[in-house]
Parts: C-alpha cells; sequence; structure tokens
C-alpha cells in the first residue's frame, strides 16, 4: 500500500501544499538568521497572519485585501520583535517566545470577541486556485503543480528570487556580512541595524504570508493555535536546509510529504498516528544537530552595540 501511495500524484499534489506554509515561514527565518536575529517567534507571527488575514479578507470581502492586511500585520509585529532585539539587545529567544505566547493569546480573544464561540465564517473569501493551461494536461505533472493554490506558485517563485537576493546581490551580500561579522561590516560602513531590521520585517512578512495561506487557502477559516507547530517545523526545516532558499524548500518538502502520506494512508494498515509524529521527530532531531551537520551564521543571535 506504501508504494501504491508513491505513486499516486495527489500524494505529492497534498506533498506540496502542506509543504507551502512550512517553505514560508523557513524561508523568513533564513533572512533574519542570515542577518544575525535568531528568530523563532515564526509560529507567533503565523498566528497573527492567519487571523488578521481572515479578519480583513470578511470585513474587506477581498481575499487580496485579506492577504495584504496580514503581511502588514506581520510585518508590524516584527518592527517590534527587532526594536526590542536589534535596538534594545533583548535575549532574541525569551522575546520570540513571548511573541508566541502573547499571539496566541491574542487571537484566541479576538476570535472569541469578534466572531464568538462559533469560528469565523465561512463565507469568508478565500485565496484561488490556479490551472496553468498546458502545464495541467502532462500526465502525473499536471495533477501535481498545474493546479495549485495561488500561494503555493508564490512561494516556488519567492524561493528563487530569495536565493537570487541573498547570494547574487549587494545588498544580500551585506545582509549576509552582518550575520557573520557585525563589526567588519560596521567598519566597511554597513549600517549593521538598519540591515537587521530589513531581515527580521521580511522574515516576518513571509511567516504571515504562510499563515495567511493556512487560514484562506487551506481551511477558509481560523482555529485557535491553527498553526499547530508549523512554526518550529519551520525552524527545523531553516536549520536542514542550512540557512538557504533552496535547502528550506527541500527540507519543508520533506516535512510536508509526511503529513501528506499520514492523511492518505488513514484508514490503511499502517497506523497515522505513527506517520504523523515523524515531521515532529524530525524536528526534534535538527534542532539537537543529531541530522546533518549545519553551521549558522557566525553571529546569529549575538545583539551587536556599535558603541561597544
Amino acid at each position: 500500500m506504501f508504494w501504491d501511495a508513491l505513486m499516486r500524484p495527489d500524494l505529492w499534489a497534498a506533498t506540496l501544499a502542506m509543504a507551502t506554509p512550512i517553505a514560508l515561514p523557513a524561508l523568513g527565518g533564513t533572512f533574519s538568521e542570515r542577518s544575525g536575529v535568531v528568530n523563532i517567534a515564526m509560529e507567533g507571527i503565523m498566528l497573527i497572519g492567519a487571523f488578521f488575514g481572515v479578519l480583513f479578507s470578511y470585513y474587506t470581502h477581498s481575499a487580496w485585501l485579506g492577504l495584504l492586511g496580514a503581511v502588514l500585520m506581520g510585518a508590524l509585529i516584527s518592527i517590534l520583535f527587532a526594536f526590542v532585539t536589534v535596538s534594545l539587545g533583548a535575549d532574541q529567544v525569551v522575546v520570540g517566545m513571548g511573541v508566541n505566547i502573547f499571539a496566541a493569546g491574542l487571537t484566541a480573544f479576538l476570535l472569541n470577541t469578534i466572531f464568538g464561540y462559533g469560528g469565523t465564517p465561512r463565507e469568508t473569501p478565500a485565496l484561488p486556485n490556479i490551472t496553468i493551461p498546458g502545464l495541467s494536461d502532462i500526465p502525473f505533472v499536471g495533477p501535481v503543480l498545474g493546479s495549485q493554490n495561488v500561494v503555493v506558485y508564490l512561494m516556488l517563485v519567492l524561493v528563487i528570487v530569495s536565493h537570487y537576493f541573498l547570494f547574487h546581490t549587494n545588498l544580500g551580500l551585506r545582509l549576509r556580512a552582518v550575520g557573520e561579522n557585525p563589526q567588519a561590516a560596521d567598519t566597511a560602513g554597513i549600517n549593521v541595524r538598519r540591515l537587521r531590521y530589513l531581515g527580521v520585517i521580511v522574515g516576518g512578512m513571509l511567516s504571515s504570508l504562510g499563515g495567511v495561506y493556512l487560514a484562506l487557502g487551506l481551511l477558509n477559516s481560523f482555529e485557535v493555535n491553527m498553526s499547530g507547530g508549523r512554526g518550529y517545523i519551520a525552524l527545523a526545516a531553516m536549520i536542514f536546509g542550512k540557512w538557504t532558499p533552496f535547502g528550506s524548500l527541500g527540507a519543508a518538502l520533506m516535512f510536508g510529504f509526511a503529513m501528506a502520506l499520514s492523511m492518505l494512508l488513514q484508514g490503511g494498515g499502517i497506523s497515522s498516528n505513527i506517520i504523523q509524529m515523524l515531521p515532529y521527530a524530525l524536528t526534534i532531531l535538527a534542532l539537537t544537530g543529531l541530522v546533518g551537520r549545519s553551521t549558522a551564521p557566525a553571529a546569529d543571535g549575538i545583539p551587536y552595540n556599535p558603541n561597544k
């Protein structure tokens, strides 16, 4: 049954769909940590993006405005996070956990206050699926890539653009420089704080995009703690991917495959609980460094004070 499942296009289509809300925050974490800021607040920012995406979509009657509002809220939270960690030099891990706890409580409170205990309305406009002419007609490839949610395609484009930005532009080189050696970068005239703000804000926007995809792309609703630990899985995907966009995408696809396979095998001879456990087990292994050796940017997590 397992080998038969591997040949089903719907498994790989679901893999891509499930990988998207992991790949986007993993990509965001790559920007943040490449600039030298540890950002474990991706889980909370995803929740913020998911809730405000639904809120704006419902009241504006436009999923696109919902997406825009969610990304802007992610940027706002990230600015606050950057101010506390980059400007004030607070512990980045502690602040990140605080953001996660705050986001979980805030979204649950606002959900019940605005929409009541019945949850968000089902008539909330959703982000559309797109069918690509020609591609959808190709055997096997068509069912996998030819008809997906618009955010899935956006994610793939963002991975390519992010790789080019980080490794083939002067600004990307400077961003990586402040994550490796901020003292040398500062001596060379690079504004370390400004670039760290940039990395954190871009990371927050990508994380909130992952959250709004969950709410308006997959479920068309908001539920309490609906991110389900995907922000932490994204952190593991980023580490698996060695802080690179393509590596993060590859790791996200691995996690997405485990999630898609668990759904496909439900009711079969294999316990779905075992398969569902796999992404979280891989997360633990990645975060403890047991799967592959990854070296973070040298100044990752180290506050920089130009006056010292």
